[in-house]
């Protein structure tokens, strides 16, 4: 994982040093067992192993992780527990109390939103990158994937979070992706001309 962190500062430094100065130094071992406590979940070790390098970022003015804040503990813990509010309040229920399921891939559990998907990202609107810690079948525990407020769509981007860590960073050192002083944010490089952008 500190090879993968090391391939994203490089890069941050040399294109993008204002997101590289609001990344947060990595947590402590007790901190993320309090955020385990709390959600009542076992984090993977690679997800563990990232966030003692790195506690998310200090503040959401530059987006890191495809135009998205790559979000702290404690920005997990705020995250879900806005969408736990939602999801015990009947928010994602119909009439008769049933899940109002979402247009989900092979592999992941097809419900609006699950306690054991946990937000990774978020971009300001209600949409985040998830760690899903409960797969259906032919899914795989700790699969990356993807949540949208208004949209049914789920859609698994990266089997662990490793390989969605060493994707992005790939991407950042073969030019895909590149900096937008812009919009403040990293983006496609196909969409750095553009006049506007959804986030």
């Amino acid at each position: 994982m500190q090879e993968i962190w090391t391939k994203i500062e490089t890069w941050l430094i040399a294109n993008a040093p204002k997101i590289f100065e609001v990344l947060q130094p990595g947590s402590s071992d007790d901190r993320i067992s309090e955020l385990e406590e709390l959600l009542s979940i076992q984090l993977p070790e690679d997800v563990k192993s990232s966030y003692r390098i790195h506690n998310g970022q200090s503040t959401y003015e530059y987006g890191l992780i495809h135009r998205r804040e790559f979000l702290s503990l404690a920005r997990i813990k705020e995250e879900w527990n806005c969408w736990k509010e939602l999801l015990d309040s009947g928010t994602f229920e119909t009439e008769d109390g049933e899940d109002i399921g979402s247009e989900a891939a092979p592999g992941i559990c097809n419900v609006w939103w699950s306690p054991k998907w946990i937000p990774l990202t978020y971009d300001g609107a209600g949409n985040c990158d998830c760690l899903d810690l409960n797969p259906a079948v032919g899914g795989t525990v700790g699969q990356i994937v993807t949540m949208w407020h208004d949209d049914p769509e789920r859609k698994i981007v990266a089997p662990s979070f490793r390989v969605w860590l060493q994707q992005y960073a790939d991407s950042l050192e073969s030019g895909q992706l590149i900096f937008s002083e812009k919009y403040n944010c990293i983006v496609n490089a196909g969409d750095a001309g553009r006049s506007s952008l959804e986030f």
